[in-house]
C-alpha cells in the first residue's frame, strides 16, 4: 500500500522511513447509501500521535471504531504490528478472522468515548483495576499499584473510593482516561473526548492528555474540534473529507499554512465557532 506520509515520522527520516504500526490499505465502509471511507489508505508510525480533523459524518470516528473491531470494513485490510485485524492468513491467503484472533487483536487498544461509561457501582479504584484483574489477569496488588499511579497522573489521587455520581464529570472523563491506560495498551483511541464538557472542565481534562502524550510512548489517533489541543499533542494531523484525506501534515504545516481549500474552509469554520 501507498500510506499518506506528508508529515515526518517519529524516529524517521526521509531516507530512511519509519515501519508503520498501524494500516489501512484501501478500507472502505458505507452505511446505506452513504460512502463513509471510500479506499482509505493511510499509516501510523509506533508511538506517533496522529490527529483527524474533519466536518461530521468524513468517517473520523468510524475510524477508531473499526480499531477497536466494532464496526467491520467493507472493504480492505486494517493491519496492527503487521497483523491483519479482521483477517487471519492461512496458506498465504486472507480469511476471515475467528472470534479469538480478533479478541487477541483487540486487547492492546484501547479507547476513550464521548461519555464517560464508568461502571457506576464500582468505586473509582475498582473501575481502573477492573480490566486489568479480570481480562489480563494481573495480580490485584500489581493492579491497584498502577492504578494509584495513574490516578495521580490524572489528579485523582484522593478519589480511589468514590463513586462515579460523586464526581464532576471532567473527573469522570479523567477517571476514563486512566482506566484506559490501566491496562498498558500499544494503542490509545480517542473520540472527542471533551464535547460533553463545559470549557474550563475540557482543557482539564486536554490539559491530563497532554501530560499523558508527553510521558508515554503510546500510539494514539485522536479525533477532537479542539484545535489548540491538536497542534501541542499531535506529530501529524490528517484532514478528512468525502471519504478520504485530502491534506495530512505537520501540526505546524496543516494549520499555519494548509495546501487544501477544503482544510481552509474547515478551520475557518472551527476557529469561527471556537
Amino acid at each position: 500500500m501507498t500510506a499518506t506520509t506528508a508529515a515526518p515520522r517519529p524516529g524517521g527520516t526521509d531516507d530512511a522511513p519509519t515501519t508503520d504500526f498501524i494500516t489501512f490499505d484501501k478500507v472502505g465502509k458505507r452505511f446505506g447509501d452513504n460512502v463513509v471511507l471510500d479506499d482509505l489508505c493511510f499509516g501510523v508510525a509506533p508511538g506517533e500521535r496522529v490527529t483527524l480533523i474533519g466536518p461530521s459524518g468524513s468517517g473520523k470516528t468510524t475510524i477508531l471504531r473499526m480499531l477497536m473491531t466494532l464496526t467491520r470494513p467493507d472493504s480492505g485490510v486494517i493491519e496492527i504490528g503487521g497483523r491483519p485485524l479482521f483477517h487471519e492468513r492461512r496458506d498465504d491467503e486472507l480469511v476471515p478472522a475467528s472470534d479469538k484472533h480478533i479478541r487477541d487483536m483487540r486487547s492492546r487498544i484501547t479507547m476513550v468515548f464521548q461519555q464517560f461509561n464508568l461502571f457506576p457501582n464500582m468505586r473509582v479504584l475498582r473501575n481502573v483495576t477492573e480490566a486489568p484483574i479480570h481480562v489480563h489477569g494481573v495480580a490485584k496488588d500489581e493492579a491497584e499499584e498502577r492504578a494509584r499511579a495513574l490516578l495521580e497522573l490524572v489528579g485523582l489521587r484522593d478519589k480511589l473510593d468514590a463513586y462515579p455520581a460523586q464526581l464532576s464529570g471532567g473527573q469522570q472523563q479523567r477517571v476514563a482516561i486512566a482506566r484506559a491506560l490501566a491496562v498498558e495498551p500499544d494503542i490509545l483511541l480517542l473520540d472527542e473526548v471533551t464535547s460533553a464538557l463545559d470549557p474550563e472542565i475540557a482543557a482539564e481534562v486536554l490539559d491530563v492528555l497532554r501530560e499523558v502524550a508527553r510521558t508515554t510512548d503510546v500510539t494514539m489517533l485522536c479525533v477532537t474540534h479542539a484545535m489548540r489541543f491538536a497542534r501541542d499533542v499531535s506529530n501529524r494531523v490528517l484532514m478528512f473529507s468525502d471519504g478520504g484525506i485530502v491534506e495530512s501534515g505537520s501540526p505546524e504545516q496543516l494549520f499555519g499554512d494548509p495546501q487544501h481549500d477544503r482544510t481552509r474552509r474547515f478551520l475557518r469554520s472551527v476557529l469561527d465557532e471556537a
